[in-house]
């Protein structure tokens, strides 16, 4: 167990963050200077931080270093309730992360406590979801883009590696950005939390139609009710996208699904927006009658997700469909019309081996979709997944997660080669907590690829959050975007349908209060 100590309750969950990414497997926990703490930790690390000096000591039976830094800036340290306050704040934290970094990096493997490993995390301090989101910023700002990648490694340490992606994509996604006016624009997400069946390793609010499909049209009425208002509070604003997720939005039968496009476009100006999604999702959900009916009714992009073509883990994790039925899925939404579509692949699913990953991407390969998501396994409390494998005791152990992240990150790597063979450039990229390789730490990234001209312009405004997005649905969550801070709030709907239907009037007055 790592005990991290800090003088003063401030920055404590990016330390943290920052701390666990070096040491996978590892139980960590915050304790603020003062406070009574009788836990043996194999490693203490005491930071104490001041207004004009950080201090880094690490402790074990083998380490007893300390590191200090003056700190020097713009303005002095000021505090507001116990918090260093902006914009200062920024500089200090990353002095103050920088920090810890160069001290945990320099830590020989010898002298680690037995049982614990240690890994240098190749996106230096950077914690956050959104690795990508301070390059962009910069380079939306007008930086050259030099100066973004000088600053990505000399203040957050990243390898080369990573400062090329992080840039690469930066750069497509702020020239996507551009084009669009999204700052005067507003898109839509509407959830459907239906599904085929529940994946073993999902956590989303997710329904089997099987089980809660007498639910679907009461579901959609008090949809259609949030989403008529969704349209009244935006009305003469620009609409950039339209993204129907889920679950599986396709679970719907034809006529529903028909129905809901249909009110969206009597509501909205459909035609004047950038893009409109649909996530088809499973291929036992598909169908030619829904493929036509999303053609013909104006949708631009779907997606058909195998996440493996691997017929022993599509059981495993209880996809009820075959390998055959994604490749026909495929093959009709092409016959349909469709000339945008999208693959999503997960790697790190159980039991599956790096010559697994690469014959799924062969396979993939022939059928050449537009564009390919490639995921890293998150174990998220939640999932069945999660419960399994900690009862078999395979979740958190230190070798066994280093092992993960080394077979995952040959995967990521197998996955970027396929792309730039086969045409594909990365245009949008987050992390999520908790991937497979990764427990308790910042994790492995997920990557968006596409064909030239074939981007999914939603995936990048929801994910460096530059636009407002309005969500309707059981547990969807919109979020406002603030111009004049660049920063976002979020309105939450609660998640379970039964509570949907019956407080749709709630989820309302939730936007109304805050919007109005």
């Amino acid at each position: 167990m790592i005990k991290i100590v800090l003088s003063e309750k401030d920055f404590d969950y990016e330390i943290q963050a920052l701390v666990n990414s070096f040491f996978p497997g590892q139980k960590s926990k915050v304790v603020i200077d003062g406070n009574d703490d009788e836990d043996v930790a194999d490693i203490v690390i005491n930071i104490s931080f001041s207004m004009n000096e950080i201090s880094v000591a690490v402790k074990s039976d083998k380490i007893n270093t300390v590191r200090t830094e003056k700190v020097t800036g713009e303005q002095d340290y000021h505090k507001h309730e116990g918090k260093t306050t902006h914009p200062y704040r920024t500089y200090y934290k990353n002095i103050l992360k920088k920090l810890i970094y160069t001290e945990l990096s320099g830590i020989n493997d010898e002298e680690l406590p037995d049982g614990i490993v240690k890994r240098i995390p190749e996106w230096g301090t950077m914690t956050g979801v959104r690795p990508t989101k301070i390059a962009m910023n910069e380079l939306l700002s007008g930086k050259e883009i030099s100066d973004v990648r000088n600053s990505l490694k000399e203040v957050y340490c990243c390898s080369n590696d990573k400062i090329e992606l992080g840039t690469d994509i930066a750069l497509r996604e702020a020239e996507l950005l551009k084009a669009c006016n999204y700052e005067d624009g507003y898109s839509i997400y509407v959830g459907i939390p239906f599904c085929p069946t529940t994946c073993l390793y999902c956590s989303f609010t997710s329904y089997p139609y099987e089980k809660f499909g007498y639910l679907a049209e009461d579901y959609l009425k008090a949809l259609k009710k949030e989403i008529k208002f969704i349209s009244e509070l935006m009305s003469g604003k620009k609409l950039t996208s339209i993204y129907i997720g889920g679950g599986t939005p396709t679970t719907l039968t034809t006529e529903q699904l028909k129905s809901l496009i249909s009110y969206i476009q009597m509501l909205f100006p459909v035609k004047d927006s950038y893009e409109f999604t649909i996530e088809a999702g499973r291929p036992d959900s598909i169908t030619m009658d829904k493929l036509k009916a999303m053609n013909e009714m104006g949708v631009h992009r779907i997606s058909v997700n195998p996440q493996t073509m691997q017929q022993k883990t599509l059981d495993l994790i209880g996809r009820c469909h075959t390998v055959s039925q994604t490749v026909e899925a495929f093959n009709l939404a092409r016959e349909a019309g469709f000339d945008n579509i999208n693959m999503d692949l997960i790697i790190g699913l159980p039991g599956e081996k790096v010559e697994d990953f690469e014959d799924t991407l062969r396979q993939i390969g022939e059928l050449d979709p537009d564009s390919l998501t490639i995921h890293s396994l998150v174990v998220k409390r939640a999932s069945r997944l999660r419960s399994t494998l900690e009862e078999a005791g395979e979740y958190g152990e230190a070798y066994g997660e280093m092992e993960k992240a080394e077979r995952m990150e040959r995967m990521l790597a197998i996955g970027q080669e396929f792309a730039a063979k086969h045409g594909y450039n990365p245009y949008y990229m987050y992390r999520q907590k908790n991937s497979a390789g990764h427990a308790g730490s910042s994790g492995q990234e997920n990557i968006g690829y596409a064909k030239e001209g074939k981007e999914c312009l939603y995936n990048i405004l929801i994910m460096e959050e530059k636009q407002t997005i309005m969500a309707a649905g059981a547990g969807a969550s919109t979020k406002i975007y603030h111009k004049e801070l660049g920063q976002v709030s979020r309105i939450e709907n609660v998640k379970s349908v039964h509570d949907y239907i019956e407080r749709i009037d709630e989820m309302i007055d939730r936007k109304r209060n805050e919007l109005l």
